[in-house]
């Protein structure tokens, strides 16, 4: 087990995110959403709420941030509308720790990181603690250095807050699949581009 974490905690984190442990309903199996076909929909913008911190850093790990955390590994693309890879744009991450707080002094558990040739982008995290009445997710921050950017928030499948939380949307909602002592969670992003 890493580093400080648990069985206990990542069988409860499991439940939570599954509803039940080891059983992942049919929502976690769906491909990414959204899912990028020729002349699609971009994918949904939400807010960026009020714990954004500009100028975060660039990285990519932020598992010391949270070192007892349950890991979480982030990765997807960034893609145009016509399903074409879109390389050097910004993929802006932050969150709250396992425990539901959000550093709004520093940079923990926030970061950027530009996407390769491909497209893609990684992120190795921590599953995002509860707070207020708010279900488990990700903000995210996507565009070039200078220029549009789309503001939005990942999702959990089969998480019990979503139906309570006013801001889910389950077009926002990640594939996510145990992984070792943790989970694997992807997500492509379609931004409104020829």
């Amino acid at each position: 087990m890493a580093s400080g974490i648990s069985r206990r905690t990542v069988l409860g984190v499991t439940a939570g995110l599954f509803g039940t442990i080891g059983v992942a309903p049919a929502a976690a199996q769906r491909a990414p959403t959204p899912a990028c076909v020729e002349d699609g929909e971009p994918t949904v913008p939400q807010s960026a709420g009020p714990f954004h911190s500009p100028n975060a850093p660039l990285k990519r790990d932020f598992r010391g941030d949270d070192p007892n955390g349950v890991p979480l590994a982030l990765t997807g693309r960034v893609q145009t509308r016509g399903c074409m890879p879109l390389a050097g744009l910004v993929v802006d991450l932050w969150h709250a720790d396992s425990q539901g707080r959000y550093d709004n002094r520093g940079f923990r558990l926030r970061g950027y990181q530009l996407t390769g040739s491909d497209g893609q982008f990684r992120f190795d995290t921590v599953v995002p603690g509860l707070y207020g009445g708010r279900t488990r997710h990700f903000h995210v921050k996507v565009g070039p250095p200078v220029g549009p950017v789309l503001t939005t928030q990942l999702y959990f499948p089969g998480e019990p807050r979503n139906a309570a939380d006013g801001l889910f949307n389950p077009d926002l909602v990640m594939q996510v699949e145990p992984a070792g002592p943790g989970f694997e969670a992807v997500f492509d992003f379609v931004l409104d581009r020829p």
